[in-house]
């Protein structure tokens, strides 16, 4: 991998990491590469900080300080270019963000000297409608999810595949995941995992009013729709990777698409699923 430009995008408020954000700053300097700090990690570095937007635009590589939100949220400038991402987790669980502080600067000449490998993540394009007309388009590396907001009132979500008519879902909401997501709410509210390379979409009911309505594997080709019909006098509400999304009304439609372009994440050549998923999920402990 080419790499002459790294991307450095920080955790919000992470004032602790000042003196480590300076040290990277300098590494990256001292093997002549240009350095690209986000607003939040030009705080601590010579170079000016710049939007998220403009990084995506330009760097070879982007190194993210943080957890699984912060990834998420930096992947979604990133719709339309397939930079690689390096992702160092600061957080809890980091099922996303796998590598630690402190292998920070031993991973990062494994990688520019190519011993680490390139994951490709399904992305969703996620589009509102109402009445023919749009309202909204979101890209989600996790979930979209479509949900009650109203304490205690069922939804009423008519969803099709590709045309073809699944169900009518009743209770408190959807998620549609990718792979990646199938082990973040959707794994949470009873959806299976998958191997985060698959070729799938999980249709995941929230608490369904009916027992038979279970999770569903779809193609990961496949085109979903579904339709608000009615909120039974409760809000109803999408949310893409947790983090953005808008208020639905009966009768809105939203559409949920694999993206032509995925997340490019940079993991270790010995690591497997597997692994991380017996270390996140603590699988054999008792």
């Amino acid at each position: 991998m080419d790499v002459r430009t790294v991307g450095i995008c920080l955790k919000p408020g992470e004032r602790e990491l000042a003196e480590l954000i300076r040290e990277l700053e300098k590494w990256l300097a001292d093997r002549g590469l240009t350095v690209l700090p986000d607003a939040e990690a030009g705080r601590w570095t010579q170079a000016r900080g710049l939007r998220r937007e403009e990084i995506a635009t330009r760097a070879d590589l982007i190194v993210v300080l943080g957890g699984d939100g912060t990834l998420l949220s930096v992947t979604r400038t990133l719709a339309d270019r397939a930079a690689p991402v390096l992702s160092v987790n600061l957080g809890t669980l980091g099922f996303l963000a796998e590598i630690a502080p402190e292998d920070l600067f031993p991973t990062l000449v494994d990688v520019l000297e190519g011993r680490f490998r390139i994951e490709q993540r399904m992305r969703f394009d996620v589009a509102v409608e109402r009445a023919g007309e749009n309202l909204g388009a979101f890209t989600a590396l996790n979930d979209a999810v479509i949900a009650s907001t109203a304490l205690s009132r069922m939804v009423y979500l008519q969803t099709y595949a590709d045309g073809a008519e699944v169900t009518t879902y009743h209770g408190d909401g959807l998620i549609v995941a990718t792979p990646t997501g199938s082990t973040a709410y959707s794994l949470s509210a009873g959806g299976p995992l998958l191997l985060s390379t698959a070729d799938a979409i999980v249709l995941t009911p929230i608490s369904p009013h009916a027992l038979t309505q279970r999770p569903l594997v779809l193609p990961g080709s496949c085109s979903v729709e579904v339709h608000v019909l009615d909120p039974r006098g409760g809000g109803v509400q999408l949310t893409v990777d947790g983090q953005v999304g808008r208020a639905l009304e009966e009768g809105d439609v939203v559409r949920v698409q694999r993206s032509a372009q995925p997340t490019l994440l940079l993991v270790p050549p010995d690591r497997n699923r597997f692994q991380v998923m017996r270390a996140k999920l603590r699988w054999g402990e008792r």
